[in-house]
């Protein structure tokens, strides 16, 4: 199965991913474990949840509720929240709040300069004992290359590695992944066995016709249903 840890639905406010859409994609790019992690926002996840319990598909597909959390000093990922952290904290804080919800801290695209969100260089070093998992493909970065400097990164700490679509649109979703044996992960510890039984692979795109084949997926969706 595939595991993609970073995702966005239309809760973003730069995303318009309809969530009832997301289950029938899963299925069809055997991502079987996604984590919804909407900027700042948190409801995505736990919706996405009630609608594969609906369809009678939880016992094919894990959803991981998340957030993309704007700190005081860029981006972090919480994962297996269970209620939305405010924007704004330093980074710090912004840990403290994902392990009082029994969470784990992704590190996303945190080594690409020009990545305007990505958390900076002095918060990561001072949170690094805190960090769980790093994002070692980002299908969004500005060069590969950065993908490799966190690659090594978590080698040198003995990091769970994971990927990440950063998906703003349906068809994103699974564009970057884990490939790991089928498991259902409903837990923390079954994510980090999962990841670290796993390989890491995906689909890098040049940021600026990733955001062309956006706009064009966007107008295309609007077209259909008009």
């Amino acid at each position: 199965m595939r595991v993609d840890l970073h995702s966005h639905t239309e809760v973003s406010h730069d995303c318009r991913t309809a969530i009832r859409d997301i289950p029938g994609w899963m299925l069809r790019t055997n991502t079987r474990v996604l984590a919804v992690t909407d900027h700042d926002q948190f409801r995505g996840g736990p919706e996405l949840q009630r609608i594969v319990a609906d369809l009678g598909l939880d016992d094919r597909l894990s959803v991981i509720c998340g957030e993309e959390v704007t700190t005081s000093e860029g981006e972090l990922i919480g994962l297996f929240l269970k209620e939305q952290i405010p924007r704004g904290l330093s980074p710090e804080d912004t840990v403290r709040e994902i392990r009082a919800q029994g969470g784990l801290v992704m590190l996303q695209h945190g080594f690409d300069p020009l990545k305007r969100y990505r958390l900076k260089p002095e918060a990561t070093a001072r949170i690094a004992a805190d960090i769980d998992i790093v994002e070692t493909f980002n299908s969004r970065l500005s060069r590969h290359h950065w993908n490799r400097v966190a690659e090594a990164w978590a080698q040198e700490r003995d990091l769970p590695m994971s990927a990440g679509s950063d998906a703003h649109t349906l068809r994103d979703i699974g564009e970057a992944w884990v490939e790991t044996p089928f498991r259902l992960v409903r837990t923390p510890d079954e994510l980090i066995a999962a990841l670290r039984e796993g390989a890491v692979a995906g689909h890098w795109t040049h940021p600026v016709y990733a955001y062309g084949r956006k706009q064009w997926r966007v107008l295309n969706s609007q077209f259909r249903r008009d």
